[in-house]
C-alpha cells in the first residue's frame, strides 16, 4: 500500500456529537479495531428517576447521561469526567461511577501497553505446523489495524481477523506469584485462505533485555485481545 493511500486511509476529522467533540477517522472502515461506538442515550421520557440511586428528577435535580453506557443519572451518580479514548473523545467526558472505573483501567492500555505494541519486540515466529522458526520483530501498525512481522520475510495479520489468542506460560516464581509469559499463539483467518491459520510467537532467551521487552509485549497483546473481543460484542 503506497504512503499516499495509507495517509488517506489514516486521515481524521473533528466531529461534534451530543456527547462532545470527537476526532474520528474520515473513513469509518479504517478506524481502530479497539474502538467503541457511541451508545444510544436512554430517552429522557423513559427515565424519571436516576438509574443508580433512584432519586426523582425535578427542577432542582437534573438528569445527565453517561457518555459510555447512555444511561440516565443524577449529578451525584454521574459527576466524573474521564478520558474515553475508545470513543475518540477529544476531552474527558461525563461518565457514571461504574463506567468511569472501566475507562480509568483502559487508560493504562493507551498510556503504556499500546506504546509497547507499537514499538514492537523480537520473537521466534512459527507459522502453522511448520517446524521452522524465524526471528522476527512483531509490532502493531500505527493505525492499530495490523500486526506487522519483519524478518527475512514480511507478513501482515489484520487485527480484526484474529479469532483466538492464548498466552503460553511456564513455571511459577519463588515465593508464589504469576507464571512467566513465554509466548503466545494466535489463530486468524487469512484473506483468500480456507480455515484458520495459526501463528506462534516465542520469546527468545538472551541477556540484553529483549526477553523482558518481549514478555511485556505479550502481556500488552493479551490485554489488546480482550479489548478487541469487547468491541466485537458491543
Amino acid at each position: 500500500m503506497s504512503s499516499e493511500v495509507t495517509a488517506r486511509h489514516d486521515a481524521k476529522k473533528l466531529v461534534r456529537s451530543p456527547s462532545g467533540l470527537r476526532m474520528v477517522p474520515e473513513h469509518r472502515a479504517f478506524g481502530s479495531p479497539f474502538g467503541l461506538e457511541e451508545p444510544q442515550w436512554v430517552p429522557d421520557k423513559e427515565c424519571p428517576r436516576c438509574m443508580q440511586c433512584d432519586t426523582k428528577f425535578d427542577f432542582l435535580t437534573r438528569k445527565h447521561h453517561c457518555r459510555r453506557c447512555g444511561k440516565c443519572f443524577c449529578d451525584k451518580c454521574c459527576s466524573q469526567k474521564v478520558a474515553l479514548r475508545r470513543m475518540c473523545f477529544v476531552d474527558p467526558v461525563r461518565q457514571c461511577a461504574e463506567c468511569a472505573l472501566v475507562s480509568h483501567r483502559e487508560a493504562e492500555f493507551y498510556d503504556k501497553q499500546l506504546k509497547l505494541l507499537l514499538s514492537g519486540a523480537t520473537f521466534l515466529v512459527t507459522f502453522g505446523n511448520s517446524e521452522k522458526s524465524d526471528t522476527m520483530v512483531c509490532r502493531l501498525s500505527s493505525n492499530q489495524r495490523y500486526l506487522l512481522l519483519d524478518g527475512d520475510s514480511r507478513h501482515e495479520v489484520e487485527v480484526t481477523r484474529i479469532a483466538a489468542v492464548q498466552m503460553l506460560t511456564e513455571g511459577f516464581p519463588p515465593g508464589g506469584g504469576n507464571a512467566r509469559a513465554t509466548g503466545m499463539t494466535l489463530q486468524y483467518t487469512a484473506p483468500g485462505a480456507e480455515g484458520v491459520t495459526q501463528l506462534k510467537l516465542t520469546a527468545g532467551e538472551d541477556a540484553n533485555g529483549s526477553r523482558r521487552q518481549a514478555t511485556a509485549w505479550l502481556v500488552a497483546m493479551h490485554k489488546a485481545a480482550k479489548l478487541l473481543y469487547e468491541s466485537r460484542d458491543q
